[in-house]
Order: structure tokens, then C-alpha cells, then sequence
């Protein structure tokens, strides 16, 4: 059994397709493509395709992760080649290789994300500067998120890595964050913006998935 990895963006022509529709559009893909997938065991058989972490809806990336298992050996070349020409406009093939089939689970090895937020501000680049330095200097952030289940309470700063200034220009900025992301906790940019008493995103961009094992 072979294993892959795909690393691919997700554009603005998809950036409000939620996550159970990105996995059918590349089911679709594949199978169009004649991958040999491998499916799981039992009553109810499924291709063993799995993402690394949703992307939330509104969101576009440059970095999405993706392991599929395949029952034949395909080449990285023209496992490109056939499933871009099935991909509709908004995603793009960025990298193929393959991964020893006996790793954890994609879904286990993520521990970091990274975004560019772009938000509207009248702040000039110091206090930008300042704010980041002041949120990254405390201890703990409680913050509340509401749910379908009710409310959910936790502290915000032990989600966040770090936090810098990307661009500025007047009117408008670029913060960068490192957020953590697994089994205990994983950040939301734009909760970090709200923490900072930014505006809401006028873009969001998730730019690096990082795993435990990089």
C-alpha cells in the first residue's frame, strides 16, 4: 500500500465551501483521475483520504495538507498530472511525495497553524507593535466562544504562539500568527484580532500547517 501526501491552496472561488464539501469535490477528483484508492474495512467501505485540519469556511490557504492511500503504486508525476486536470479552478496541486504508511494519522502529527490576517485599523505600525506585545506578555487570556452546545471557556493566550506585524499601510494591516493546533485546543484568528480590538478580518489566509514531526 502506497501513501501520499498533498500539500495544495484552496482559493477565493472556494473559500465558502465547507470542509464535508472539499472532501467529496476530491473523491470526485480522484476517481475521475483513476487513482487506485484504498478503502477501509468493513460494512460500509470509504477511500482512505484524510485532510490534516478543516479550514474553516472563509477562509483561503496556500499550505492544506492531505494523505490518500493507494492500493497500486502511482508516481508523484503523474499522480499530478492526472488529478489537477480533474480539480476545478480554486485549487491547485502544490507538492506530491510520498510518506511511510506506517506514520500517525495526518490529523495527530499537526501541533501549529499560521495565518496572515488583514483587517482595517487606524493604528499606526508602533502601537500595532505594542498591542502584540502586550497580548504575547500575559499569562493567560480568558475568553469565551459560543457554541450550538452553549458556552465554551477557555484561555485564549495558551492558543497563541506568537504573533508579529506583516504589513502596514494607512487604514489597513497584516498581523502574522502562530497558533496551536491539536487534541487540546486550537486557535482561531479571528478571535486573536478581536483580543487585539481589531475590526473584523477583511481576509484570512492560513499559511503554514506545521507537524510534530517537522
Amino acid at each position: 500500500m502506497q501513501r501520499i501526501r498533498i500539500r495544495f491552496s484552496r482559493g477565493e472561488k472556494l473559500k465558502f465551501i465547507s470542509h464535508l464539501d472539499i472532501m467529496r469535490l476530491w473523491q470526485r477528483a480522484l476517481h475521475r483521475a483513476g487513482i487506485p484508492l484504498a478503502y477501509t474495512e468493513g460494512f460500509s467501505p470509504h477511500p482512505r483520504i484524510s485532510l490534516a485540519t478543516p479550514l474553516a469556511v472563509g477562509v483561503t490557504s496556500q499550505s492544506e495538507l492531505m494523505d490518500v492511500f493507494c492500493a497500486k503504486w502511482v508516481s508523484p508525476h503523474s499522480f499530478t498530472t492526472a488529478v489537477s486536470q480533474q480539480l476545478p479552478p480554486g485549487i491547485q496541486i502544490l507538492q506530491v511525495n510520498m510518506v511511510a504508511p506506517t506514520l500517525p494519522s495526518l490529523q495527530s502529527q499537526v501541533s501549529h497553524t499560521e495565518y496572515e490576517v488583514e483587517t482595517e485599523t487606524d493604528k499606526d505600525q508602533a502601537a500595532i507593535k505594542a498591542a502584540l506585545a502586550s497580548l504575547l506578555s500575559l499569562e493567560e487570556l480568558p475568553w469565551h466562544h459560543q457554541r450550538d452546545t452553549g458556552t465554551r471557556n477557555y484561555d485564549l493566550r495558551a492558543l497563541i504562539d506568537n504573533l508579529w506585524l506583516v504589513d502596514w499601510h494607512r487604514g489597513h494591516c497584516t498581523i502574522g500568527m502562530k497558533l496551536r493546533c491539536d487534541s487540546s485546543g486550537s486557535g482561531r484568528p479571528e478571535q486573536v484580532a478581536a483580543a487585539l480590538e481589531f475590526s473584523h478580518p477583511t481576509s484570512i489566509r492560513r499559511t503554514k500547517l506545521i507537524l510534530k514531526t517537522s
